[in-house]
């Protein structure tokens, strides 16, 4: 079991590792991604807890600094933007020839082969409210496919991240899904839309599987869901809809802590044909995989 430790006070931050070219070294291998990765996050943390939180802020819920973006239940705040935007200006010392996929402030072009994928605050809705399920994720992504990821909880501050072919990390421990081989036993996390016509659809979906597994949880951010699966917290994630940005960096650390793991494929690519929906976003311990899968087309996840 994964246990919560404080990031080290001695842990880089972007502003110490030296840019591309260096003495310090080109860093174009999975693991040098990866501490880079780790430290734009563990920066933009610290930089987030300066910043106004928004359940202190008056109007509660819905302060000012709270913007809408594809329903009015979609919500992004001005930490949203700082965020992103101290990213990529660390990215742009450090990696200038890279290209960069934001969720608040699109794609910039790049040179390399690299590109960056950043989810500033994912699970805004929660960081509105002041529930610390929320995390900040940045992957390096080559071909289509993340390299290396990092994904940091601020409020517990729990640092995950992996390299492909290097394993997965929170804290530095080793993750390793969980041994689950009996469905019937199995946690199962998922999520909604921001779309109420499609909750809908979502909601039939699970219900169909509520009753061959132990229990469902929403806890409202795809990366920790993912996460979760990775250290074994659940025992499978499945929910449609996600971006890029929400699983670019977890879905990397569940499949190398060792899930069977299927995602939409990168924005503008052909998802998979397997029946599970176009958008659909599945990771689960190996034993059950394919049993959870087969039982989410019987209940028609390719029409949700």
């Amino acid at each position: 079991m994964v246990t919560v430790n404080d990031a080290s006070p001695t842990a880089p931050t972007a502003t110490d590792l030296p840019p591309t070219g260096t003495t310090g070294g080109d860093r174009t291998e999975p693991a040098d991604l990866r501490r880079i990765a780790e430290a734009l996050v563990r920066e933009a943390a610290e930089h987030l807890s300066g910043l106004p939180r928004p359940w202190d802020e008056p109007g509660g819920a819905a302060p000012d600094g709270v913007a809408t973006k594809s329903t009015p239940t979609d919500v992004v705040t001005a930490s949203d933007h700082a965020l992103e935007a101290l990213i990529r200006e660390r990215l742009a010392e450090l990696r200038p020839d890279d290209a960069v996929v934001g969720e608040e402030h699109g794609s910039t072009a790049g040179e390399s082969r690299t590109m960056w994928v950043v989810d500033p605050i994912d699970g805004t809705v929660n960081f509105l409210y002041g529930m610390p399920w929320y995390a900040i994720s940045v992957a390096a992504v080559r071909d289509g496919a993340s390299v290396a990821g990092a994904v940091f909880e601020p409020a517990a501050g729990r640092l995950w991240s992996a390299a492909v072919g290097a394993g997965a990390t929170c804290d530095g421990r080793p993750l390793r899904v969980s041994g689950a081989t009996d469905l019937s036993l199995s946690l199962l996390g998922t999520g909604f839309s921001y779309r109420a016509e499609r909750r809908v659809r979502q909601v039939r979906m699970v219900g169909g599987l509520l009753p061959h597994v132990r229990d469902v949880r929403r806890a409202g951010a795809a990366s920790l869901d993912l996460c979760a699966v990775a250290a074994g917290w659940v025992d499978a994630y499945l929910e449609h809809g996600t971006n890029w940005w929400d699983w670019a960096a977890a879905a990397l650390i569940a499949r190398e802590a060792g899930a069977v793991v299927r995602t939409p494929g990168p924005t503008g690519s052909v998802p998979p044909d397997d029946g599970l929906g176009a958008d659909a976003l599945f990771a689960a311990t190996p034993a059950i995989a394919e049993e959870l899968a087969a039982l989410a087309r019987e209940h028609d996840a390719d029409s949700v």
